[in-house]
């Protein structure tokens, strides 16, 4: 017979913090919201046109390393 979930569940997070693990929780925007569009519109509004962008992008360019994602 198959043991429980949460004994399953138990012994794997078991597993994890002896390989030196521990859980994190995130908490993100909700994108099924009816208002996350406009409030992504708002928000990108009140960044538009600031006079700082193109020196932020190219810092943000400048700085990357995308080495073993591609």
């Amino acid at each position: 017979m198959a043991k429980p979930v949460n004994t399953r569940v138990r012994r794997h997070r078991e597993t994890l913090r002896k390989a030196g693990l521990r859980p994190v929780q995130l908490w993100v925007p909700d994108t099924r919201r009816p208002d996350f569009a406009a409030e992504c519109r708002r928000q990108s509004a009140l960044l538009s046109g600031n006079p700082r962008d193109r020196e932020v992008a190219s810092w943000i360019e400048a700085i990357q390393d995308l080495e073993g994602w591609t």
